[in-house]
């Protein structure tokens, strides 16, 4: 991994292509009169992930995102399938450089070299060649599959106050950088157990938001996320949940409802569901032994 990073660095100043914000012209109707005005669009791109293993190139997924920390949602998404467990088992992500694709195209390919001399289990992805930024894989997946996996029954702890459960989407809100230009983003932010902000991350899709926030703990050499706090923006989804769970997350936080398959996820692992978390309240689907309440509160 000591190759992966100085990539991170070194793609942020030397891209060319789109970034996150598009910028374009709208006619503004409003009161009867019509005005032209410039505005921003949050980006969506198609990125192509590719697998580089033993001299094989193999395309594993094709997901629409917002271009930025790429990367880290390459990694992300594949340590939430279960294919690569730890930091070292990626010798080098790169974008394609093949001299037959255009500049703006070769930066939507994300290639990742798995580290030679290791077995890889590939039969998990089968089912991901294109993702959408609405919903990902929805359906395809099940708690039997989780179970196969190993994922383990998340351990007790930590306590939180509701009090710092209420402050969480206002410090999301604050950092959404994207958001305030665009107004077209979902945003997966991880906090500890005093409710700081640790990082945040951006896109179209929800659950690519969750994959680059997993993707840039994985690179940091931060996981299991023990102790730790995730909130999304939106719902909360099967495919959320799971990702939550791969990397060990024990509270997991969304600002609109979660699915029942979300529910079921968090009730058999162990996982604390806080849903519709706004306006100085919050339902708590399960692990309710996580939250803590001030004496005097109902």
């Amino acid at each position: 991994m000591d190759q992966v990073r100085p990539m991170l660095e070194k793609r942020t100043a030397n891209r060319a292509r789109r970034g996150s914000k598009t910028k374009v012209r709208v006619r503004v109707v409003e009161g009867g009169r019509m005005r032209v005005r410039p505005d921003s669009l949050a980006t969506e791109e198609p990125m192509e992930i590719r697998l580089l293993s033993g001299g094989a190139r193999q395309t594993v997924a094709v997901t629409m995102r917002t271009p930025g920390a790429d990367f880290e949602l390459a990694a992300g998404f594949l340590y939430g399938e279960g294919l690569v467990k730890t930091p070292e088992d990626i010798a080098k992500i790169s974008y394609c450089v093949d001299s037959d694709l255009d500049t703006e195209q070769q930066y939507n390919i994300v290639n990742v070299e798995l580290r030679a001399g290791r077995e890889y289990d590939l039969r998990p992805l089968e089912r991901h060649f294109y993702t959408s930024s609405a919903c990902g894989v929805c359906g395809k997946a099940s708690l039997e599959q989780l179970e196969l996996r190993g994922c383990p029954i998340v351990p007790p702890g930590p306590e939180v106050s509701a009090q710092t459960v209420y402050s969480l989407p206002g410090k999301l809100r604050e950092a959404q950088g994207l958001f305030d230009a665009t107004g077209g983003l979902h945003a997966a932010a991880l906090f500890d157990a005093e409710g700081e902000l640790l990082t945040l991350r951006e896109d179209v899709g929800r659950h690519n938001a969750t994959d680059k926030l997993v993707g840039w703990a994985l690179l940091e050499g931060r996981l299991p996320l023990a102790d730790h706090v995730v909130l999304v923006s939106g719902r909360s989804s099967f495919e959320i949940l799971q990702k939550c769970l791969t990397a060990g997350v024990p509270i997991v936080c969304a600002i609109s409802a979660p699915s029942s398959l979300a529910v079921d996820v968090a009730r058999q692992f162990g996982i604390t569901l806080v849903g519709f978390l706004r306006g100085g309240k919050f339902n708590v689907y399960a692990g309710f032994e996580r939250v803590r309440i001030e004496e005097g509160s109902e």
